[in-house]
């Protein structure tokens, strides 16, 4: 067939559903690649423009607009054939030209090269994605017919092509609801990866239907007079199991391939939503359905716009798997976004929610790729996202939220807000205070309690499945974390100066330059917060800025090294990520204390009696005498050890007396025993000295007890 006959062939198909003056520029757009392309062949031997022109058949095949086609014809022009974009939108519009640029740079991305260039191309793909999601569109059918026609090209390339078809573009097709064209792209990618194991399954599978033909023709009959003798409108299809399915299957989930074969599936395709639940209630007074197999997607659709009713049946000794749904429901699970532009004219509820999923997904990824450290979080983040198996869960303002299976409430506040997820503190669930690490359950009502001033924790990291929710965690932790470390760096460096006799706010630029460089870093600012990680000594960087960068050791005594010991530095108590309480000693408002720097981790703060504490002379110069704050209100842990005649109820005594001095009891332990005496350690938290002499006092003057100490190892 000549390509003449070929692009008329096409124009036959587009005249369906575009007036003339389009196919027209979609004609001329295939006359200009034919001419860009002249002389060029594939692998195959076949000309270059075969390529194109079946691309377009794909995209027509799913009713995408002419800009999109044309598109599709020109996909290849700027990468093959020199021909600049300028030329391009001087042709045939801006729009063409920005798309066929956004499909090449697209090209152009090879994903298996090494982790961190695959990643930074993923950000790329996102970038072409946001600005016109038509760009993936065109590629997507560019990657089919690839597949479709992957046979001459030499072995190691179709590795590669089907490996990246199967990490990046399959699931990229199903995210965004394309299901014909994702499944293709699986069975091809199996097929290309694993040969012998595709033959030997799609043999199979062949043998299998042919045994089955029998049965499937009996329920097939039933389901249609059933449907009859209601006067249900409805069109019965027996539906495929996919290869690449079939052997995730037996892989994933450990299933023989004759368990996996002997479910027997079906699709109804009827007029209405009215009309699905009506069918719904018809079969299941044909068969009996399997409790806790039945799905309402049509009432909560999937995230990427699909809708349907499936139940599973038990009925003829085999089960029979159903999904239910309408003409426009089966157009949207097929093409998904593609689906948008078939009902462009007359838009119905389903597309635009479809397209408001879709543009509420990639400026999802958007908002992932301001946030990500480094593109290899990234793309962690993406894939997460890429793979959504949904839970449904409800705010309390009845308002369906979806989130991937095994999603916590912690998720659900940041899929909420950034903000909401920031100032978590809390969450009900159906109205009861729950768990922020328990994954929730589809058809939760979650609340999130929030407080000002709170902020993520980082052990949510290691419980939050949503990339949203991993990026601004670790985003926010590193913020504060930088801000943290310049504060306390700035406060021990004021204090060395101070002993020198010298103030920050009196030396020059040009001085805190030289030891900038001096110290190799980029900035003063990283100077500061490296001494608040512990990574530097203030004394030394302080001796640097008063006398010159070169002095490096402290030439005589080191008597002076507290830069002054009058002027301690003082702390709040409120532990922040740099400032940590020692867990030897459990230092508590009131105990005079000092601070050790700990290299990467700030300062970690130690009773000035505790004997972990370096002895050695160059040890003590990593000491800062701290004091404590006036007003702190935090609550501190204190270890006790209480002797005492072993009683009836005298342990209950204790806590009660605890409880009478407003302290808590975070541990209680009877560590040793005799017939006569007790020993009990308590771990009691209270605000400072004076309360913990108030809950001694109150302790020491239970009858039973002999002796009260305050534990530090």
């Amino acid at each position: 067939m000549s390509h003449e006959a070929k692009v008329e062939g096409l124009a036959g198909e587009l005249s369906t559903y575009l007036d003339t003056s389009r196919i027209n520029q979609v004609r001329r757009a295939y006359y200009y690649a034919e001419q860009a392309h002249e002389g060029q062949m594939r692998k195959s031997g076949d000309r270059y423009i075969t390529h194109p022109l079946a691309v377009a058949h794909i995209l027509a095949g799913l009713k995408l607009d002419h800009q999109s086609l044309m598109a599709a014809m020109l996909h290849d022009v700027i990468e093959d054939t020199g021909i600049p974009k300028d030329a391009l939108a001087e042709q045939f519009g801006e729009d063409v030209a920005e798309l066929v640029d956004g499909v090449s740079k697209l090209t152009q991305i090879e994903f298996r090269s090494r982790a961190e260039a695959q990643a930074e191309n993923f950000q790329k793909m996102t970038l072409a994605m946001a600005r016109d999601i038509r760009v993936i569109l065109v590629k997507l059918a560019d990657r089919l017919h690839n597949m479709r026609t992957l046979g001459p090209m030499p072995y190691e390339k179709r590795q590669r092509i089907a490996t990246e078809t199967l990490d990046i573009y399959a699931p990229i097709a199903n995210r965004l609801g394309m299901h014909a064209i994702s499944t293709e792209l699986e069975d091809l990618g199996f097929a290309a990866l694993h040969p012998m194991r595709s033959r030997y399954i799609s043999k199979a599978v062949a043998k299998a239907r042919g045994s089955h033909r029998e049965i499937i023709e009996e329920i097939r009959g039933r389901l249609q007079e059933k449907l009859e003798e209601r006067g249900l409108p409805g069109r019965i299809l027996g539906r495929e199991k996919h290869l690449n399915s079939i052997y995730n299957k037996m892989k994933l989930k450990q299933k023989s391939f004759y368990e996996i074969m002997d479910v027997y599936a079906f699709r109804i395709i009827t007029d209405t939503e009215d009309d699905c639940y009506r069918i719904l209630g018809a079969v299941h007074s044909l068969y009996k359905p399997m409790p806790g197999r039945f799905k309402d997607y049509i009432a909560m659709p999937k995230a990427n716009g699909y809708q349907s009713l499936h139940t599973t049946l038990f009925g003829m000794h085999v089960n029979i798997e159903i999904q239910i749904r309408t003409e426009e429901m089966e157009h949207i699970a097929n093409d998904g976004i593609a689906a948008h532009w078939m009902y462009k004219n007359e838009p119905t509820s389903a597309t635009s929610v479809n397209q408001t999923r879709v543009d509420r997904w990639v400026k999802g990824l958007m908002e992932m790729r301001e946030r990500a450290d480094d593109s290899l979080e990234f793309i962690e983040h993406v894939k997460v996202d890429l793979f959504p198996d949904e839970i449904y869960v409800f705010t309390p303002r009845g308002k369906i939220m979806e989130l991937p299976r095994g999603a916590t409430p912690v998720d659900f506040a940041y899929a909420i807000h950034t903000d909401i997820g920031n100032a978590t503190v809390a969450c009900r669930i159906n109205r009861n205070l729950g768990s922020l690490s328990k994954p929730l359950q589809s058809g939760q009502t979650v609340e999130i309690i929030t407080a000002p001033g709170a902020r993520p924790n980082p052990a949510w990291l290691s419980f939050v499945v949503t990339g949203k929710a991993r990026s601004s965690i670790r985003h926010t932790l590193n913020s504060q974390k930088l801000a943290e470390s310049m504060e306390l760096g700035r406060a021990l460096l004021k204090k060395s100066l101070n002993g020198f006799g010298a103030r920050l706010a009196d030396i020059d630029d040009a001085q805190k330059q030289v030891v900038v460089n001096h110290n190799q870093v980029n900035s003063f600012d990283e100077l500061i917060s490296d001494i608040g990680l512990g990574n530097r000594m203030a004394y030394l960087v302080a001796r640097q800025l008063v006398s010159g960068a070169e002095s490096e050791e402290p030439n005589g005594a080191i008597k002076d090294v507290q830069g002054g010991s009058d002027t301690p530095v003082t702390i709040q108590g409120t532990e922040g990520m740099l400032v940590h309480f020692a867990a030897c000693c459990k230092p508590i408002p009131g105990d005079p204390v000092v601070g050790v720097m700990d290299s990467g981790s700030g300062m970690l703060i130690h009773s000035d009696t505790c004997s972990r504490l370096p002895e050695d002379d160059e040890g003590r110069t990593r000491l800062t005498h701290l004091t404590w704050a006036k007003d702190i209100t935090d609550e501190f842990s204190v270890e006790l050890r209480v002797e005492l005649e072993r009683q009836r109820g005298v342990i209950a005594e204790v806590a009660n007396a605890v409880a009478m001095a407003d302290g808590n009891i975070e541990r209680i332990n009877v560590d040793e025993q005799n017939a006569r005496f007790s020993v009990v350690s308590l771990v009691v938290k209270v605000h400072g000295r004076k309360h913990l002499a108030r809950v001694m006092r109150r302790v020491r003057n239970i009858k039973a007890v002999t002796s009260i100490n305050r534990v530090k190892y």
